[in-house]
């Protein structure tokens, strides 16, 4: 898999600004906790030494951009925010900008007036590869867009992420795992999965109220992400979010009406990961004893017992344990797990 660095990241919301298109699952409001207004260029300043006085260890930082269709803006206020970041960049806060924007917006003449920039790194959002979801959420562009949009920005050498949702009105199972495919076929440097959630004030939220959209419950949201995450692994693409970061904004039932919302989200996932894997060895091997070993990489060890020990309950009864030891070994990859001393890689 791709090795991706992870600076200090200092985000600057610019809730829905940009956005010529209102799709049924937005809210940006509600997701960034952030008025939906133009801030001005001192507010931006501020926000921005606010996030910069985080960074104690001092690690590398880049300046990010979230939340509307950065391309969308005019070139008046793409240039404030340019040139915002630059100012950062002259006195050394900050080393490069990225921003996230709409398949549709990127272009030739948008290339050129990021050229003098420190611009590293675009993320796309893409939602779906499927035109007929994409026109029931009225996003407004196309799946060939999406694959316009990836290879321009190749041509640019700007390293690309694709933002997809599953769960979305119109879209099934297989047409989300369809969607993964195609992305991955495109060798996106990295990749976000968000599973839709009802917001307050969205179209989506009086689709639900009028009975005309189920959301997934989160057994299956968790379920598909967890086979479209292992297909980007196995195609050596980094998946680094799944699920919408926790805040107090999404935590309010008042923003989140319905849908598959946790707050760790992403654990859930890697724990169903790590269970799935010790069920297929022990399917295997069964255990000759009452008693079992698991050792793992520190960072895996939560994972590996599930929320609340859910997993290390569900394995002392599936495999008649009496005891399940799950000890941690720093020198191991985070990649597998031991089980009973024998290794096992993840996939």
């Amino acid at each position: 898999m791709k090795r991706r660095e992870t600076p200090f990241i200092v985000p600057i919301f610019i809730p829905q600004q940009g956005c010529r298109h209102q799709c049924v699952f937005c809210n940006q409001s509600a997701i960034t906790g952030h008025p939906i207004k133009w801030p001005s260029r001192e507010t931006l300043r501020n926000e921005a030494n606010r996030y910069l006085s985080y960074n104690r260890h001092h690690k590398p930082s880049v300046m990010a951009f979230y939340g509307g269709n950065f391309l969308g803006l005019s070139k008046e206020k793409i240039d404030q925010l340019l040139q915002l970041a630059d100012e950062f960049i002259s006195k050394g806060n900050i080393r490069g900008i990225r921003f996230s924007t709409r398949p549709d917006t990127i272009s030739e003449s948008g290339m050129k007036q990021l050229e003098n920039f420190a611009v590293s790194e675009i993320e796309l959002g893409v939602q779906s590869m499927n035109d007929g979801v994409l026109n029931i959420c009225r996003r407004g562009h196309c799946a060939l867009d999406t694959k316009n949009a990836v290879t321009l920005l190749k041509h640019y050498q700007y390293k690309v992420g694709v933002q997809l949702m599953i769960g979305l009105p119109g879209q099934t199972a297989e047409s989300a795992f369809d969607t993964a495919e195609q992305i991955a076929s495109l060798s996106p440097d990295f990749v976000r999965i968000y599973p839709t959630l009802v917001l307050n004030q969205s179209v989506l939220s009086r689709w639900y109220q009028e009975g005309k959209y189920h959301p997934l419950l989160l057994k299956e949201a968790v379920f598909q992400t967890k086979k479209i995450y292992l297909l980007f692994k196995n195609s050596g693409i980094p998946v680094i979010r799944m699920g919408l970061q926790s805040s107090n904004d999404l935590d309010d039932k008042k923003n989140v009406i319905a849908g598959p919302y946790h707050p760790a989200f992403g654990h859930l996932v890697f724990s169903e990961i790590f269970m799935d894997t010790i069920c297929t060895y022990y399917q295997k091997y069964p255990p000759i004893q009452n008693k079992a070993t698991i050792m793992a990489n520190p960072k895996c060890i939560s994972r590996i017992r599930g929320i609340k020990n859910e997993n290390i309950r569900n394995l002392k009864t599936r495999f008649h344990l009496d005891e399940i030891t799950v000890k941690s070994n720093s020198s191991l990859s985070p990649e597998g797990l031991s089980v009973d001393d024998h290794w096992i890689d993840m996939n």
